[in-house]
């Protein structure tokens, strides 16, 4: 008998699955999953499409370096587009940069690419993450968060303690002063 996987340790292992980096034990098992689960299968497309797209537009970016007369589009612009496209990504431009990005996007067909497939990459991982998020049954932010105010609530000294403290403190530092006073 298999061992069944869930679509969401599925989901975990996919990209693993992609790059080809599981045991023998374990690709099994995804490929079992894939088999029988069009959902998982359709993202498992989805994700070797985009991985194999950036290795061709990779190669070919290396294969263009030797003669870049080739390839009209491998140009200065783009070099700029891909050094900014992850800012972009994540709203991290000016607006004026963010214009210069969306032009060259516009223009350029790998551009426009590269950024269809960071977007659809981006979807891929925000849904995984929001169905393993759903699934998980404990918030550990929420646990954490009450630990420390356990922890903080706890560890309080009675004001007493403090004010007694505070007065041998002052008392002394009082004392020292007389005694410097006297002796000097």
């Amino acid at each position: 008998m298999q061992q069944q996987l869930t679509c969401n340790q599925v989901s975990a292992l996919l990209t693993f699955y992609v790059e080809n980096k599981l045991n023998d034990k374990l690709k099994k098992y995804v490929e079992y999953h894939l088999s029988i689960c069009p959902k998982c299968y359709e993202k498992y497309q989805k994700l070797k499409t985009i991985v194999s797209n950036f290795t061709e537009i990779t190669r070919k970016i290396s294969d263009d370096t030797d003669d870049e007369s080739d390839n009209t589009y491998m140009t200065k612009q783009y070099e700029e587009f891909k050094s900014n496209l992850s800012a972009y990504i994540d709203n991290e431009l000016s607006d004026e940069e963010n214009i210069r990005i969306k032009k060259i996007a516009i223009s350029n067909p790998i551009a426009r690419k590269d950024l269809e497939d960071i977007y659809t990459f981006k979807r891929l991982l925000h849904s995984s993450f929001d169905k393993t998020k759903n699934s998980v049954k404990e918030d550990f932010s929420k646990n954490i968060l009450s630990r420390i105010t356990t922890m903080n609530s706890s560890n309080k000294l009675d004001p007493f303690y403090l004010i007694m403290t505070l007065f041998t403190v002052i008392t002394a530092i009082a004392l020292l002063g007389i005694a410097n006073f006297v002796i000097f």
